[in-house]
């Protein structure tokens, strides 16, 4: 079994050597007639290292980040050439490709970077965060309950932004001797500010489902994936009543670590795929497009696994269902929303349809649901969120200057790496 897995895990470096040196072909002919970034002009730099595999986690961003950069100008400092060429296919807001820490430093020598926000807890982030005189902010990619939201790696930020009274709750039982009203500001789900876009079918009677399981996880105690053990029970129920309509979103790492895992993601999708053959009304959608929003909105019931959809659904106050994690050893949070949430587990997964339509109709469930939306994210009245995610950008700006007056006559020198670049690499943290 070791030999086997060792083989795999060469055959994936050579995979991923290759995959690498093409990408930096294509992205050095891309670059060579590119206009370069104007000089002086970014105030924020989003600090992304990562590789084409969690561009999901940057993609959440993308339209809080482009609406903030009508006030203060943001660039994407990416660091993989496969995630740079997917950021200059379709990011919104502007990209430095920085592969070296040389082009790093280069490029903070041309611009005005003040703040840098961090989606992730990557290990090639303090690369950038050796570099002082500016402020070092975590914003992640998401709120949830899981155990990677209360890391101690929050205290090696400058500043934290977080979602609301939940995540501070949640951070005050493990960041001892940590100052919460300095460093972390709520902020509410920006992107809930943008929940919208093109649907893919046409609304009519049906009862739109929206199941958004996440991947297996790499190890028990993060083994929240439900596609094996309720997802192909569920969904085939649905699909056959003639009523519902599926929304399947699959975590894009699904099947990375399990086989049986990976083909019970393949038989969901086959099956939406027969359903849509048997009956082109169905419109059922296999979702593994890089925006998320219409589904969170136009859904008027999700089904999802312990992971960070939980709270993008919550965040649009409308029913959800949480699947119970199988394996004994999956860590959960019973403290905050999963204490009271509406649990779905895997024996239930047969018997979607009664269940689902016993919540739609349950006021008990709909008042305990606005609690806890308020508890998480605070006023979520359209707007509210962005404008205090720009209100705490303003204060990090005023913080900005206030300190460089206190400091203007500082000899500064720009920090230098220490030569030791790591190579490009898929091997990387994930949520």
């Amino acid at each position: 079994m070791g030999l086997v897995h060792d083989a795999r895990a060469g055959a994936r470096l050579v995979r991923n050597a290759f995959v690498q040196r093409r990408a930096r072909a294509t992205l050095a002919e891309r670059l060579a007639q590119a206009p370069a970034l104007e000089s002086g002009k970014f105030k924020i730099g989003v600090y992304f290292a990562d590789s084409k595999v969690n561009m999901y986690q940057i993609r959440q961003w993308y339209k809080p980040l482009a609406e903030l950069s009508k006030t203060w100008p943001v660039v994407i400092l990416s660091r993989s050439p496969v995630g740079a060429s997917a950021l200059f296919d379709e990011s919104p807001i502007p990209v430095a490709y920085v592969r070296t820490v040389v082009d790093l430093e280069d490029t903070l020598a041309e611009q005005d970077i003040r703040i840098v926000f961090y989606v992730n807890q990557n290990t090639r982030n303090f690369q950038m965060m050796r570099y002082g005189r500016r402020w070092h902010v975590f914003i992640n990619h998401g709120e949830s309950d899981k155990m990677y939201m209360t890391t101690n790696q929050f205290k090696a930020y400058d500043y934290a932004l977080v979602a609301g009274d939940a995540a501070i709750t949640r951070l005050r039982k493990v960041l001892w001797d940590y100052d919460f009203e300095k460093r972390a500001i709520r902020i509410g789900r920006p992107q809930a500010d943008h929940y919208s876009g093109d649907l893919p079918y046409t609304p009519d009677g049906r009862t739109v489902v929206l199941y958004a399981p996440t991947w297996e996880g790499d190890r028990a105690a993060a083994a929240y994936g439900s596609i094996a053990s309720h997802g192909v029970a569920l969904v085939d129920a649905l699909l056959a009543t003639g009523r519902h309509r599926v929304i399947y979103r699959p975590h894009p790492r699904s099947g990375v670590v399990d086989e049986e895992y990976e083909e019970a993601n393949r038989r969901i999708i086959r099956a939406i795929e027969a359903a849509n053959h048997a009956d082109p009304t169905a419109k059922h959608v296999f979702d593994d497009g890089p925006e998320l929003g219409w589904q969170l909105s136009a859904a008027d019931v999700a089904i999802v696994d312990i992971s960070a959809m939980v709270y993008d659904r919550l965040a649009a106050g409308k029913p959800l269902l949480i699947t119970h994690p199988v394996h004994p050893e999956a860590e959960i949070d019973r403290d905050g929303y999963l204490s009271a949430c509406e649990w779905l587990y895997d024996v239930d997964a047969p018997n979607i349809v009664p269940i689902i339509d016993e919540l739609t109709h349950d006021d008990a469930a709909a008042e305990r649901l606005r609690y806890w939306v308020q508890r998480y994210f605070g006023d979520t009245t359209p707007g509210e969120t962005t404008k205090r995610f720009h209100a705490a950008v303003q204060h990090l700006m005023d913080e900005w200057d206030r300190f460089a007056k206190f400091h203007a006559q500082d000899v500064t020198v720009l920090e230098h790496g220490d030569g030791t670049d790591a190579e490009d690499s898929d091997a990387i943290l994930s949520d």
